[in-house]
């Protein structure tokens, strides 16, 4: 039995389209669903253990590099890919050819910078060339967090940590490089250059980071961003911090070709700061957090939107939905008492009323709508959602699609969506109605290749993400695509209509 087998499309009043499904605990894994007529058909790419597989339509392995953990298929058919298999920290990336050698590698060597999660490789304009994109998280030291504000009294300071965004060049050269560090405020010391100011409050920062985030003070890795991406037209980054919120960073106003000490100090100035951020105003005191209410059995999650997210993306150009931003929402620290994942599109330029003003607008400045449970049963209570939300896609069963970790969302031509589970292995693609039109449950485990999946502890198959690309790609185009077998070997046996 499918895992999305029905997606009932809830449209409300005012609000945006909202979409639903159910789940189950067993089943065989590969694909289980395809309606030919209305998919998006291509390839489907994903690493896992590292390989990196690239299937067609039925599952059947058409390519494979010999590495895998978070695989970002470039122009060029190559893959580029961290050097060591785990999403949460390596030394550096490994480019492979379409034939498995590797062409290019880049080794962090600063001891005091860990590269994490993702990386992007984009053309840089002012240059004239690629370069490419990473998180690293960098070391705080104790003197750093007394001279940004940070209270003493809150936290000892030691090993501490705060994300920073590094663009290398092709020969490994750094020609760029942000830090959070120098977008913090705060409200505690006087006497620093970051103060708030008289009369002014965290809340007139919406640019900053409080250094004094309530419960959270500055420590090891104090934000976990997790995801970035790269919008060409606009030369702006986006990144996506699992505490519950995403920025929008100028990388074009920020950087000097030929001069990577002035693009850094002009990345920390006030150009750096935030073009736009979403997900939790509580933090820049614009809204109010999540919280158990006096009646500790109820709660609410105040105007916070994400949580836990793991995957932010702008839809690209020429894509339907181009320029909005499309996240993966896992919705940890929701305090919902019936939690499950999202995905939200997001057009930043929305106002109160709706229109799209063209540039970005303070989430908080855009209002919200109440959103009512989705349907009877599902002990979730109605919650404030930004009308800079146009569209969301949810599992009616809560956990049918329900990821704590990991995950991605990508929107296809055809203006269906990919979404990729991570901690079940499950990919599935809907309409903008949100019907299932392909699903996929990946065989690759822990315990080796199984045609039949049983209930488990999560990421016993898990995907980090999953893309579509059409034949015509770049990286596919007059490429040898031969359907070889299925990864388990089997042929295939899937549902359609």
């Amino acid at each position: 039995m499918s895992l999305f087998r029905h997606i009932i499309p809830v449209l409300l009043a005012g609000a945006a389209l909202r979409l639903a499904a159910y789940e189950v605990l067993q089943g065989p894994t590969e694909l289980l669903y395809w309606n030919t007529n209305k998919t998006c058909n291509g390839y489907t790419l994903f690493g896992i253990r590292g390989t990196t597989y690239l299937l067609d339509m039925e599952g059947r392995v058409v390519h494979t590099w010999p590495i895998g953990t978070n695989p970002h298929l470039l122009d060029n058919g190559n893959i580029l890919d961290a050097s060591k298999d785990d999403p949460s920290g390596y030394g550096g990336f490994t480019e492979k050819s379409w034939d498995g050698l590797t062409v290019w590698s880049y080794t962090e060597t600063r001891t005091n910078y860990l590269p994490h999660h993702d990386y992007v490789r984009i053309y840089n304009p002012k240059l004239g060339t690629n370069t490419t994109l990473y998180i690293a998280n960098k070391t705080v030291t104790y003197a750093q967090c007394i001279a940004a504000g940070c209270n003493p009294a809150s936290a000892l300071y030691t090993n501490a940590q705060m994300d920073a965004i590094v663009e290398v060049d092709m020969a490994g050269n750094m020609v760029w490089e942000y830090w959070f560090y120098d977008h913090l405020i705060q409200d505690f010391d006087a006497t620093k250059s970051n103060y708030v100011g008289t009369g002014k409050s965290i809340s007139n920062y919406p640019g900053r980071l409080n250094a004094n985030l309530p419960g959270r003070p500055v420590q090891r890795d104090w934000l976990h961003c997790n995801s970035i991406d790269y919008n060409q037209t606009l030369d702006q980054i986006v990144i996506n911090s699992v505490g519950g919120e995403l920025y929008v960073i100028d990388h074009g106003n920020t950087f000097i070709a030929g001069n990577p000490s002035g693009s850094m100090a002009l990345a920390a100035g006030p150009t750096g700061d935030f073009l736009y951020r979403f997900g939790d105003p509580a933090r820049y005191s614009q809204g109010n957090p999540p919280s158990i209410l006096t009646n500790w059995t109820e709660s609410t999650t105040g105007n916070k939107q994400i949580g836990g997210a793991h995957h932010v993306s702008w839809i690209p150009v020429g894509m339907p939905g181009a320029g909005h931003l499309l996240l993966f929402n896992n919705a940890q620290n929701m305090f919902e008492h019936t939690q499950g994942s999202y995905v939200f599109e997001l057009n930043a330029f929305f106002n109160a009323s709706t229109n799209d003003t063209g540039y970005y607008v303070n989430p908080p400045d855009a209002g919200y709508d109440l959103w009512p449970p989705p349907g009877p049963d599902t002990d979730k209570a109605p919650k404030l959602m930004s009308r800079q939300i146009v569209w969301s896609y949810a599992s009616k069963a809560s956990h049918g699609m329900s990821s704590h970790i990991g995950s991605s969302a990508q929107r296809l031509a055809n203006t269906n969506t990919l979404v990729c589970a991570d901690t079940e292995g499950h990919i599935v693609e809907v309409t903008p109605d949100g019907e299932p039109v392909w699903e996929y449950i990946n065989p690759i485990t822990s315990d080796g290749i199984l045609k039949f999946k049983r209930d488990n502890w999560p990421m016993y198959n898990s995907i980090f993400r999953a893309y579509r690309y059409p034949a015509t790609h770049p990286a596919l185009a007059g490429r040898t695509l031969t359907p070889g077998s299925t990864i388990t070997g089997r042929t295939p046996s899937y549902t359609s209509p």
